[in-house]
């Protein structure tokens, strides 16, 4: 029976090689993932040497510094002959390709190479084959810098939830977190497919609270738009008419004169006023007290505030869920998730409520004093620690507050668009109002003389 040498990682991260014997390469795979360890390299026995596999690449004694010192010698020949061979051409290799920087990716990149990297481990290859794989298929230069970042750093010997932490701003706590899990349990791909459908899960949230808000935001700026343009165009030429006969205006159109008049020589100063209004606002809630008083408003208004809170139900169950489920204990979960509100009212309410659990209280019991969570929220999440199914429950949990989300999503979108309506129409009849009472009045006057 074939012989396999393998690479790979055991639950405390430390690399393990290694021989075993199956029938073919993906059974291979199979028993080293059955031994809870992270492929990273499997060859035949009677395949490339050791000396071409990672673990040569890693400091591991002094022979393997001496070859891996030679390599980067050699490396740096085949550079400085590839550099000057381009400088006779007139051009560097770098000014021909510069290196792409990877800061941040969209949400969708993200998802992109989550699902790719989670169907190529699905597949039966090790981790050093699918991001080498990556590198060469993805297109889009970000994704392929990042792919080919990790790759290198899996050579050098770091782990791939290590080498995620060099980017923070597209690889947060939660999901590094989620990978190390995946790596200390041997499932690495089963946590990807996790996370990959919890990302979709994140995006679909996000574009319903987009959708709700889109439609109602279109209308204000078409309303200003509408009142602006009755406000410069129309008033102005029948302030000039009304002035030339020399008649008494009503109050109302008095009032739209002066408003025009105010509109277009002091612009400048309602503008200025906007702006420092803004800056003030800013400067108020950078303020730890004025942040936390701004986000305690914000959580509270009536109506508006449910469609935030339907989505911090839905995303803080649905995050629970899938870190428990996944070997997180439960203390590290609920300070990964202390930021997932994106508020600082709720931030703080989750971390005396992360302070009682460490305190030995339950988790729905140290919820309920909060008053952030509903009680049916709260419990359910009892009944999730009473029967064991915890994490399941939590799933449960988030599918039913997703579709409340939806029906607050839908009722947002239809109770904003007739609000905005109604004001629209009460400042262009007040404009109409008042244009028709000074003509009536002015043809009154007519008439009487």
């Amino acid at each position: 029976m074939p012989q396999f040498r393998y690479t790979a990682r055991d639950s405390s991260g430390q690399l393990v090689d290694g021989v075993i014997t199956a029938n073919d390469r993906p059974n291979a795979i199979a028993q080293v993932e059955q031994k809870k360890f992270t492929p990273i390299k499997i060859v035949a026995a009677d395949g490339p040497s050791t000396a071409e596999s990672p673990v040569k690449a890693l400091p591991a004694t002094g022979a393997d510094k001496g070859e891996k010192t030679l390599a980067k010698v050699e490396q740096k020949q085949v550079a400085t002959k590839s550099s000057a061979s381009s400088a006779k051409n007139g051009t560097t290799s770098s000014a021909a390709n510069p290196p792409v920087v990877v800061t941040t990716i969209s949400h969708s990149q993200q998802y992109l190479f989550c699902e790719q990297l989670a169907h190529l481990l699905s597949a039966g290859m090790t981790l050093d084959e699918s991001l080498g794989v990556l590198v060469k298929r993805l297109k889009q230069p970000k994704l392929r810098a990042l792919s080919q970042s990790l790759h290198q750093s899996l050579l050098d010997g770091r782990s791939l939830s290590q080498a995620m932490k060099d980017f923070p701003k597209i690889f947060n706590s939660l999901f590094v977190n989620m990978i190390s899990a995946g790596e200390a349990s041997g499932s690495l791909s089963v946590i990807l497919r996790r996370l990959t459908v919890y990302l979709a899960d994140i995006k679909s949230l996000r574009d319903k609270v987009q959708q709700a808000l889109m439609y109602p935001a279109f209308l204000v700026v078409a309303g200003i738009g509408l009142i602006l343009v009755f406000m410069t165009t129309m008033v102005p030429q029948l302030t000039s008419f009304f002035k030339d006969t020399n008649s008494k205006l009503p109050a109302v159109t008095k009032m739209l004169i002066d408003a025009n008049d105010l509109l277009t020589s002091y612009w400048w100063a309602m503008l200025g006023g906007i702006i420092g209004a803004v800056v003030l606002f800013k400067a108020a809630v950078s303020s730890p007290a004025g942040k936390l008083a701004w986000h305690k408003f914000k959580w509270h208004i009536p109506v508006f505030s449910r469609i935030p809170r339907y989505r911090f139900y839905a995303q803080f169950a649905r995050t629970l869920g899938t870190l428990t489920e996944n070997g997180v204990t439960l203390l590290r979960a609920l300070e990964l998730l202390e930021d997932v509100a994106d508020n600082e009212f709720v931030r703080l309410r989750m971390v005396e409520l992360r302070a009682s659990v460490v305190d030995g209280a339950t988790l729905s019991g140290a919820a309920a004093p909060q008053n952030i969570f509903p009680e049916m929220f709260v419990d359910m999440m009892g009944v999730g620690e009473q029967t064991g199914k915890f994490s399941d429950t939590m799933n449960l949990i988030a599918d039913v507050y997703e579709r409340e989300l939806d029906k607050q999503v839908q009722v947002v979108s239809t109770l904003i668009p007739p609000m905005v309506m109604v004001v629209i129409a009460a400042v262009i009849g007040v404009v109409i109002y008042g244009i028709l009472v000074a003509v009536f009045n002015l043809t009154s006057g007519i008439k009487t003389h």
